[in-house]
């Protein structure tokens, strides 16, 4: 039996990702910073809700400790995300208009959450036969994008968020190059319907959730430091 964490995932991708994980056989924690909602997922979907607020040291080791008690962790998807610079699925705070708390905020989420989370459970991930982690980046991590005249990612003017989601990119290569016998790569959902764009996104969880979905069901032979959407290898 697999058993699989989700960050945030209440509501949206990681709801919809933790559906289609059950449905594939997996025992699927779903970790959400509002117990309340997180009981109420589970419920919904028969998996197993736990309280987990990445931000916080406290609850991430407790939660740590629980699935531990309860046989370990073979699958990590970090899907917890924050997104500051919207309002009404549109950006309004841009270059000009950053500060660092903003900035700090985003990040303190995005990135040191990512990290605390992965800190906690890699004793874990280490003791399962075909650990895997995916890390929830974006196509707005491209550098390579963002910074091609004509694409949709050049046209987005925020900086936090996109600079955040380019960390978790690192992050995710260097932990793949420290650990390779665990699967770690970040895939980029698209732009999908969620609460954290205002559901200003242009596709659904469904369609958001396939490369999440099909990266979690790699074997120890599938990639590894990879970062992809549905269609492919995407540029740093």
């Amino acid at each position: 039996m697999t058993t699989t964490l989700i960050t945030g995932a209440n509501k949206g991708l990681g709801f919809e990702t933790a559906r289609r994980l059950i449905a594939e056989g997996h025992t699927v924690y779903i970790g959400s910073r509002d117990d309340r909602r997180g009981r109420e997922a589970a419920e919904r979907l028969g998996a197993r809700a736990i309280q987990l607020d990445i931000t916080d040291d406290a609850s991430v080791d407790a939660a740590a400790r629980v699935i531990e008690a309860d046989g370990g962790l073979d699958v990590l998807v970090n899907n917890a995300g924050a997104q500051h610079e919207m309002a009404d699925g549109k950006v309004v705070i841009g270059a000009e208009e950053l500060t660092a708390d903003v900035l700090r905020r985003t990040f303190e989420t995005n990135v040191f959450g990512t990290v605390r989370v992965l800190h906690a459970f890699l004793p874990l991930l280490r003791r399962s036969p075909a650990p895997v982690v995916v890390n929830v980046s974006s196509g707005l991590a491209s550098l390579t994008r963002v910074a091609t005249p004509g694409t949709p990612a050049y046209a987005y003017r925020g900086v936090a968020y996109a600079a955040s989601k380019t960390a978790v990119n690192m992050i995710t290569v260097q932990y793949a190059k420290a650990l390779p016998t665990m699967r770690i790569n970040a895939v980029e959902p698209g732009f999908t319907k969620t609460d954290l764009n205002d559901h200003a996104g242009v596709q659904t969880v469904e369609e958001g959730a396939e490369i999440i979905v099909r990266t979690a069901l790699l074997g120890p032979d599938g990639p590894t430091c990879g970062y992809v959407d549905a269609e492919g290898t995407l540029p740093w």
